[in-house]
């Protein structure tokens, strides 16, 4: 396989990127040119909140094709175009055959939430120590162990007492794992919900992977009230739900609430003032875990 690089600026990178997927591209990536320089301008944004920019000023755009002839091809129709103006090619090379399968795998180790607790990717061993694991393959969905978020949430339910966390709801489940986190701890009915219908069905699939009983469905699945109430999603979003997510929690209950920044931490605390009181229980690499119990 072969690799066309080009330099476009911000307005030309939506045009060249539908051409070369018109051109038979086997994909197209897009990063920015200035990365790991003084102009780089990275991007990023929450749910609900506008990215600061839409583009960089300079992209470099990478355009994957079977033959070399292809990508010469390409880059010739290109380079007639009117949209072209301002771009530039920066060459064609030969990619090199790999076990791309196996190379994906290599980034993904065991994780350990706890010394006895550990998050194990199917290819490999167990850990000798893991006296509780949840077999978790990387998928379409958020939640591989690796985010401090998602740790700091397994860490909160491997040190409840046995048996206290009765009713669960994971609310955003993405892959499943808290769910099936707290199914190895002893939670019992477990409800876990998302928005994004993939989700749903990675965590059914997951679920059924590490022989735990949940039931996974949108998040008008959640019904009732819930002894632990879980939900690792974003700051914005938490804020927006805290009278939902408020409203679930059973007396005697807790909530757990993960994807927040430490300079977040007072924002959470205002929205879900009216309803529980939120306190700090862990954090890890700038990201913080809140909790709260209904009295």
């Amino acid at each position: 396989m072969f690799e066309l690089s080009l330099m476009c600026p911000e307005e030309r990178v939506e045009d060249v990127s539908d051409a070369l997927d018109a051109l038979d591209a086997l994909s197209v990536s897009v990063e920015d040119m200035d990365a790991q320089t003084e102009s780089e301008q990275p991007l990023f944004g929450e749910p609900g909140m506008p990215a600061p920019k839409e583009g960089w000023n300079r992209s470099r755009i990478v355009a994957l094709f079977p033959t070399e002839d292809s990508a010469q091809q390409a880059q010739v129709l290109l380079q007639l175009q009117d949209f072209f103006a301002g771009c530039q090619v920066l060459g064609i090379q030969e990619v090199e055959q790999q076990d791309w399968v196996r190379l994906t795998q290599s980034q993904f180790q065991p994780v350990d939430i706890t010394p006895e607790f550990w998050i194990v990717p199917t290819w490999h061993e167990l850990p000798a120590d893991a006296k509780v694991s949840i077999r978790l393959d990387p998928g379409l969905a958020f939640g591989t162990g690796t985010h401090p978020t998602t740790r700091m949430c397994l860490r909160w339910i491997a040190r409840q007492p046995q048996g206290s966390l009765g009713r669960t709801l994971d609310y955003g489940c993405g892959s499943g794992i808290l769910a099936i986190g707290a199914a190895k701890f002893g939670a019992q009915d477990i409800d876990a919900v998302d928005i994004d219908q993939d989700a749903v069905v990675s965590c059914e699939l997951n679920a059924q992977a590490n022989g735990v009983t949940l039931k996974a469905g949108l998040p008008d699945k959640a019904q009732g009230s819930y002894q632990t109430v879980l939900a690792n999603i974003l700051a914005t979003p938490l804020k927006v739900l805290a009278p939902l997510l408020c409203a679930h929690v059973q007396p005697g209950g807790h909530l757990v609430l993960a994807g927040i920044l430490e300079r977040q931490a007072d924002e959470l605390k205002e929205a879900y003032g009216p309803y529980l009181q939120l306190e700090v229980a862990d954090s890890e690499d700038g990201w913080i875990l809140m909790t709260a119990h209904r009295a």
